[in-house]
């Protein structure tokens, strides 16, 4: 029991040591008296899995693994919910994260704020899911924070490095995993905006 115990604080010591965001350049003061925050997603340089896939390669061969385990309607299925992912879930997942977590409250559907988050997931590997061992998925991203109306001036760059998108025991929908990598990095963000700008 013990020995159980002991494997379980090491995994999620570990889990949460992958949850670390770095900042790559600049810091969180220009975030000072700011109330709102446009976040825009991008996908122009996503690879996958250790092959650095192009997102295009990465598509055609699960629909192609799909379709020989479960037929066509099941492949075109994931194809649908993939792009669904991308453009509702992913950064739903982490506006919504965010939100509960900072008082600068973000929204892509802000237009007139002062600065712009752009999140940029340049890698993933989708994992497997497995029961009380999954294999977690892993995500890296940039997120650059920009001038909205100058968008060459950028104010700070953070990174995930190989962040997990699980809790550890399985979440059986791949892009649910990698939506929760989303969830995770958002909290560990805004808190840090939280800190730093209430000083």
């Amino acid at each position: 029991m013990k020995k159980t115990l002991f494997l379980f604080l090491m995994a999620l010591s570990s889990c949460l040591m992958a949850q670390r965001v770095k900042v790559i350049s600049g810091d969180y003061n220009f975030l000072k008296d700011q109330k709102f925050i446009r976040v825009v997603f991008k996908y122009d340089h996503l690879k996958f899995e250790k092959k650095n896939l192009s997102e295009e390669e990465f598509v055609a061969n699960r629909i192609s693994e799909i379709e020989k385990l479960k037929g066509k309607e099941e492949a075109e299925k994931w194809r649908l919910d993939w792009e669904y992912s991308k453009e509702h879930t992913f950064p739903d997942k982490f506006m919504t994260s965010w939100n509960k977590n900072t008082v600068i409250q973000a929204s892509d559907k802000f237009t007139k704020t002062k600065y712009t988050l752009i999140v940029e997931p340049n890698w993933m590997h989708i994992g497997l899911f497995i029961p009380l061992a999954s294999d977690k998925a892993l995500v890296s991203s940039t997120m650059t924070f920009v001038e909205t109306d100058n968008p060459n001036n950028i104010l700070m760059v953070v990174e995930g490095i190989k962040a997990t998108g699980d809790n550890g025991f399985g979440v059986p929908n791949n892009n649910d995993r990698i939506a929760e990598y989303f969830a995770k990095t958002a909290k560990m963000l805004a808190q840090k905006v939280d800190h730093y700008t209430k000083k």
